[in-house]
């Protein structure tokens, strides 16, 4: 254990990685690794994390020319000089970001500040990497010196496998991971996203802190169990981690009232505290127990993400966007829904999308109860929100991905589009979104069939049922077909219109349909998790509107 013992602080250090007795790891097989690295393994052993740690990331695939140990001893003085290296300034690509201590001794955090410098000198592209002082921290304490943990960094940063993620080097990338964790803790954490909505101001805001939460405020215990995995797994591994946090923060604190003025300092707060609560083991048993999408499918959310944002010029740091900006108080105005609720609405809505604007294209009200006008209003916009309030006061509606021209594809018939984006919600009497479903057989939903065959439905899951078997014809459930060149026959399908009928595919087995007057339409619920249906089975549609988004 002397050689990895250099920069650490073993007053601070768990004392469990000091009397473990040593081992070895031979095995060479990712499932097997995978395995052992969430079992942690080599969690109590200094010296054996140390020597894992040196050969995983030995094996990453890295560009031609990657800095080494080498490199390090031939700039380090020359960038540092004689300067105090608890007092060098950072670069401005890590953003203010804390610099973590961990057990490190007085010598270790000195040196986290020199290797940043030096890594700055190198890698001239990198223009914002708020999580590398936790790395560089973290390494430290399983690194023989300086120079050993500078290649490694080196290594994880120059990484070319497009298909292996690691860090964000760029605010763009850093930015659509922001709004990537905002879309799956839509999906995967509704409870703690309504506490989020009804306690901050910002809620974006509040995501951008997820991998501060875990590169900054996790203890070094925590972090190092996670390491041991993402050098493994992947970037995947810091989505799953990051959501079990959040699920525990709701759970320990909802009902409880906030102990700041501020639920991104609270959250800040309880990841540092977590030792009060939850165990690294316990943190790692609920992130793996999450059904997360795949890796092929969070790579095109993320990709989706990263083009809005180009698309807004936003690929440096600014303020994000806050959703009480996107409604504004003053230029909206609806029949159906209030300022307010349509902010909550805002909250459930894709991430890329809520950077913009709500914009009314057609109303009952002034343009007619005409399907065929419905149509004409709402083509040509993609996504679209679809409002309801019954003649019973009742509120629901539907957030549509695709463009309603997708229907001409079936000529007269019913024809069947759609994302998983589509989810179904209700406001009155009370507020409830409903997850997205696939709509099956879509050969039974006839325009003249009764509304029972039109709510064939399928779990919100990721089941082997809900998605082709060949992984090379697999379409990330959020996205569109052509968005990516994929194949649109394994599109999944949750709209459907015609010139007589619209069905929209809800969630957790609810399914809308409404006639082509637009005065009258039903709803279908299978009950399959005891939820409250949308609506009355059977209503009367007393205001229907249609938004798109605004740039």
């Amino acid at each position: 254990m002397d050689e990895y013992n250099r920069f650490v602080d073993w007053d601070k250090m768990d004392v469990t990685v000091q009397s473990q007795d040593a081992k070895e790891l031979t095995c060479t097989e990712f499932q097997e690794l995978k395995q052992l690295a969430r079992q942690g393994y080599w969690a109590k052993n200094h010296s054996l994390r140390a020597k894992v740690y040196h050969k995983l990331i030995s094996s990453i695939p890295c560009r031609t020319v990657t800095p080494d140990a080498n490199v390090y001893r031939d700039i380090v003085v020359k960038i540092v000089g004689k300067r105090n290296s608890s007092c060098l300034p950072l670069p401005e690509f890590v953003d203010n970001s804390l610099v973590p201590t961990y057990c490190l001794n007085a010598e270790g955090i000195g040196a986290v500040r020199k290797i940043i410098l030096c890594i700055a000198n190198q890698f001239p592209d990198i223009s914002f990497c708020p999580a590398l002082p936790s790395v560089i921290a973290l390494l430290l304490h399983y690194s023989k010196d300086e120079a050993e943990c500078f290649e490694q960094v080196c290594r994880i940063l120059a990484c070319n496998d497009p298909s292996k993620r690691l860090i964000d080097q760029t605010f763009l990338a850093f930015e659509s991971s922001c709004m990537t964790f905002g879309d799956l803790v839509n999906k995967y954490c509704q409870a703690a996203h309504k506490l989020m909505v009804a306690v901050s101001e910002d809620v974006l805001e509040v995501y951008s802190d997820w991998q501060r939460w875990l590169f900054g405020e996790l203890p070094m215990v925590y972090i190092a169990r996670v390491f041991d995995v993402f050098l493994v797994e992947g970037y995947k591994v810091l989505y799953r981690v990051a959501l079990a946090l959040l699920k525990f923060f709701h759970k320990v604190r909802a009902g409880q009232p906030m102990e700041s003025d501020s639920i991104q300092q609270d959250v800040r707060a309880f990841v540092r505290d977590i030792a009060k609560s939850v165990s690294p083991e316990r943190l790692l048993e609920k992130a793996f127990a999450i059904r997360l999408f795949s890796r092929k499918e969070i790579q095109l959310l993320q990709m989706a993400n990263e083009k809005a944002l180009q698309q807004k010029g936003i690929t440096v740091k600014q303020k994000r966007q806050n959703v009480h900006l996107a409604v504004h108080a003053e230029n909206f105005k609806s029949e159906i829904v209030s300022v307010k609720e349509m902010r909550d609405i805002w909250s459930w809505i894709p991430e890329r999308f809520a950077l913009c604007q709500p914009l009314l294209l057609f109303t009952t009200l002034e343009h007619g109860c005409s399907l065929s006008r419905f149509y004409s209003h709402s083509e040509g916009h993609e996504p679209t929100l679809l409002l309801i309030k019954t003649t019973a006061k009742e509120v629901c509606g539907a957030y549509l991905s695709t463009d309603w021209s997708e229907r001409r594809r079936g000529g007269n018939k019913l024809s069947f589009f759609g994302t998983g984006e589509c989810f179904v919600f209700r406001l009155q009497p009370e507020v409830e979104r409903y997850e997205w479903v696939i709509i099956k057989h879509p050969e039974l939903a006839t325009t003249g069939s009764e509304p029972e065959n039109h709510a064939l439905l399928a779990s919100s899951t990721l089941s082997s049922d809900s998605v082709p078997s060949d992984p090379s014809d697999r379409l990330s459930p959020f996205l569109s077909a052509r968005h990516f060149n994929l194949p649109s026959k394994t599109a999944s399908m949750f709209m459907a219109g015609s010139s007589e009928c619209i069905i929209i595919g809800g969630g957790d087995g609810q399914a809308l349909y409404l006639d082509a007057d637009l005065n009258h339409g039903r709803t279908s619920h299978c009950n399959t998790f005891n939820n409250q249906p949308l609506c009355s089975e059977s209503f009367q549609i007393s205001v229907l509107e249609v938004w798109g988004f605004r740039d």
